[in-house]
């Protein structure tokens, strides 16, 4: 049974997604061992608790100091004999460190169609707000491996979102997070099975 790890910050909505995806059987052969969040105040963590996932908060107000809270990270990943880490909804940059620890084990959900709108700056609302100042019509999600950079590493899978007229960046948003929900089970189910073949746990 392979061992995931979810980091996050605010709802949750792709945590429960990976939850659903695993309680119903369509993610098979794995189970979220631990919920990490570094908002204190995150509904996350309230998701956790009631599917009874252990969960611990890991941020800036209770390790300051960011080497610490890196270590802090690591201890935790280790400790829960963490396979595979899910950023899902994570508002913090992870330290090469961690990076190098659990490298080719973290994949990210991003809320477009990765080179676009992606980078430093580029994160949450933000994301939807350059897609419709653009004037493109389609936009997107994506599931990635996460390296040093910053969007930057291997993509696992993408799915296209059309962009409407009279959009504004919140129905986009919502519409957009549809997508992602649904291809970060898939891309999960992906991910399992590379890691099973490999046998790399």
């Amino acid at each position: 049974m392979l061992r995931i790890t979810v980091l996050v910050s605010g709802g949750g909505t792709n945590l429960q997604a990976v939850i659903d995806g695993i309680e119903s059987g369509f993610i098979q052969d794995a189970e979220i061992g631990l919920v990490i969040s570094s908002n204190p105040k995150a509904y996350s963590l309230e998701r956790a608790k009631k599917h009874n996932i252990k969960y611990m908060v890991i941020g800036k107000t209770n390790y300051p100091d960011a080497e610490a809270r890196t270590n802090a990270l690591i201890n935790a990943l280790d400790e829960a004999k963490t396979d595979l880490i899910i950023l899902a909804g994570y508002m913090s940059i992870l330290d090469s460190k961690m990076i190098e620890a659990y490298r080719g084990r973290i994949i990210n959900i991003h809320p477009s169609l990765i080179p676009q709108f992606c980078g430093q700056g580029f994160y949450g609302k933000h994301v939807h707000e350059a897609v419709l100042a653009s004037g493109v019509s389609e936009t997107g999600a994506t599931v990635h491996y996460v390296d040093e950079g910053i969007d930057t590493g291997p993509i696992i899978l993408q799915e296209k979102v059309p962009v409407l007229e009279g959009d504004t960046a919140d129905t986009l948003a919502a519409r957009v997070l549809k997508t992602e929900h649904k291809i970060l089970r898939e891309a999960l189910k992906i991910v399992i099975a590379s890691i099973n073949k490999k046998g790399d746990r």
